[in-house]
């Protein structure tokens, strides 16, 4: 990051946070903290192939907080567009460099709805970060990203929490909402919400964007870039989007700054899962939670 960026972060931390938060968010940044899940995720992935919509992920990296793709035996790929804000040019092939240390993986070009160039049944894992707020039917997308795995392949999420996000002035979207737009087959180019994030979006926390002008411009254009966040979301809905789809849940933890960090398994036709502990109003995650939210609700349920 060169030295413009880097002043322009700070400002728009301080504008958002003060001199305190400015101070805290900095702690944060050079003491990133361990998710105590970690350990459930490498043994879900080692020596396992898998699948990464969007990415590669810094957060998988080596050094990253979920450090995992040093220990995967193969990673294949998916990314909406030939070239995207976050990658640049892309192509199909044999291209999709995750880790220094291992051979590339199959790089495709499809929507994260629609994989249907992929057998049912393939990969061991999904893997997925900060791709899924993107997309403007999430319940399809992972119902998708379950078809491809096997029986008893895991579903890895990392999602962004809106506390402490740029979506903290949004209202969390409701799992009703989710399943309407699951069944009533709502596509890519939904502006649904455009409306609202142009109201509610606090730029000074996106470092994608210097102004209100090139946000709102690229908001507008989200059918071609894809950067708005199409849902807002909280640890609770992310874990009951999960439990809808009959997906049975590992483990659940929520991590500073602003993340998610979801596991979850698929289990087999005849087989229903039991997430009643984890989806209790008085699971652990909800009382070690970082966010109001989420504490806020414990005793209380979703």
């Amino acid at each position: 990051m060169n030295a413009p960026e880097l002043t322009m972060r700070f400002g728009k931390v301080l504008r958002s946070r003060g001199v305190a938060g400015t101070l805290v968010a900095a702690g944060r940044h050079l003491f990133r903290p361990r998710p105590k899940t970690l350990a459930t995720w490498k043994e879900l992935v080692t020596e396992r192939r898998g699948f990464e919509i969007g990415g590669p992920s810094p957060m998988f990296g080596r050094g990253g907080t979920l450090p995992i793709y040093p220990l995967i035996a193969g990673l294949d790929n998916c990314n909406f567009s030939a070239r995207t804000v976050w990658e640049g040019a892309i192509s199909e092939g044999l291209k999709f460099q995750y880790d220094p240390d291992r051979s590339p993986g199959r790089q495709y070009i499809a929507e994260a709805t629609d994989l249907s160039m992929i057998q049912s049944s393939t990969y061991d894992f999904a893997l997925s970060c900060h791709s899924l707020e993107h997309t403007a039917n999430p319940l399809r997308a992972l119902t998708e990203w379950k078809r491809i795995l096997k029986d008893g392949g895991a579903l890895l999420l990392v999602v962004p929490h809106k506390e402490d996000s740029f979506d903290h002035r949004r209202p969390v979207t409701k799992l009703e909402h989710l399943v309407d737009d699951f069944k009533k087959g709502t596509t890519e180019d939904d502006v649904t919400h455009q409306s609202e994030v142009l109201k509610l979006h606090d730029i000074d926390r996106d470092w994608g964007c210097s102004d209100w002008k090139s946000f709102e411009e690229r908001t507008r254009k989200n059918s071609e870039n894809r950067c708005m966040h199409q849902h807002v979301f909280d640890t609770s809905l992310v874990a009951h989007m999960l439990d809808y789809l009959q997906m049975q849940l590992l483990s659940v933890e929520a991590l500073r700054p602003f993340h998610i960090i979801i596991a979850s398994r698929k289990l087999p036709a005849s087989e229903h899962p039991n997430n009643e502990s984890l989806l209790s109003a008085n699971a652990e995650w909800r009382r070690a939670s970082p966010f109001r939210i989420d504490r806020e609700r414990a005793g209380n349920g979703q």
